[in-house]
């Protein structure tokens, strides 16, 4: 994998998912169709994604698509409308976790070291443009001006026909092996929608910074390790940290391990289906939007509490077991 280009596409990450929250919390927040706004932006963002991401494979032209998801997320700032924005930007997320998703998975060589550094950047872009968003920021033109040159960059980078396999959605192993894994996802996004720590305010950017160094970190680990022996390494020690989880330490150490296993997942699906790279990405991505799902409609959380994340973890450890038998021998 080029060093460069993965740098290039980390960093247009950041600040992709920090000028959508930056957008969304700046000038859609407290209106009237704020729900909605949220409901939608978050459809196209991730649940789209599957859809987008067969048509991505086909296309193989996967730098195009990551800039034109700069070029349509910096295109939202300028709609008037809040709702058309949000669908706008939602697209525009999507297109480019797309594009850059097949692309580092393309040229990463089989190893997982690359996809984590990748995956990683968003949630501290999440965080600074929800923060600015709500008005720590010195403008909303850097939202769209950031898009536009990252975007420039890839499509001079990488204008041309990227290598994507032929297109087919066949499973290697059937489709009961990308079973364990999407609900491995569910179980992530639901836990990181109502997980609650009373010491959480104080320890804001720390927690962030651990999930972000959690998901580089977990790639590493899948390629000197392999998944099996990572994700019980990780996923155990995180089960007996967040039995401590009352304490700041022992949370935010049990939130960076549980996170390794985000690039695992999204390498693992991959491989089942390598024909359908994007689609497979889009049908994790979809794992997230169900799990956003319970806490946007309102429902109180069911898995509340240290007991509670400890067993999300052991579950999330069974459920990878099956998927990741072939890496069991790997180190």
């Amino acid at each position: 994998m080029d060093k460069r280009l993965l740098a290039l596409y980390s960093a247009a990450h950041f600040w992709v998912d920090l000028s959508c929250a930056l957008l969304v919390f700046r000038t859609m927040a407290g209106g009237a169709d704020f729900a909605l706004c949220l409901l939608l932006y978050n459809f196209c963002a991730f649940a789209l994604q599957m859809p987008l991401g067969l048509l991505a494979d086909r296309w193989n032209r996967n730098g195009v698509a990551a800039a034109a998801g700069c070029a349509l997320t910096a295109l939202a700032y300028l709609l008037p409308l809040p709702l058309p924005a949000a669908v706008t930007a939602g697209v525009g997320n999507a297109l480019f976790h797309l594009g850059g998703g097949i692309d580092v998975l393309n040229r990463s060589e089989e190893r997982a070291w690359a996809l984590g550094i990748f995956v990683s950047p968003g949630a501290l872009g999440l965080f600074l443009g929800t923060l600015w968003g709500r008005g720590m920021s010195p403008g909303l033109w850097m939202g769209p001006l950031g898009l536009l040159v990252l975007g420039g960059l890839l499509l001079a980078l990488r204008r041309g026909p990227s290598g994507n396999a032929a297109v087919d959605v066949t499973a290697a192993g059937g489709y009961g092996t990308l079973l364990p894994l999407f609900l491995v996802v569910v179980l992530r996004s639901y836990m990181g929608m109502n997980q609650a720590f009373a010491w959480k305010a104080d320890w804001a950017l720390v927690l962030t910074l651990a999930l972000v160094l959690g998901k580089t970190a977990g790639g590493f680990a899948m390629d000197r390790l392999g998944g099996r022996r990572a994700s019980a390494w990780s996923l155990g020690l995180a089960a007996a940290l967040y039995l401590a989880s009352a304490l700041p330490m022992p949370g935010i150490l049990a939130v960076f391990l549980f996170n390794m296993t985000m690039p695992v997942t999204l390498w693992a699906a991959a491989r089942v289906m390598p024909g359908a790279k994007g689609f497979t990405f889009g049908l994790l991505t979809f794992a997230l939007f169900l799990g956003f799902l319970p806490s946007w409609l309102g429902w109180p959380g069911l898995l509340t509490g240290p007991v509670s994340y400890a067993l999300v973890a052991l579950v999330s450890l069974a459920l990878l077991w099956f998927p990741l038998r072939k890496e069991a021998a790997r180190c």
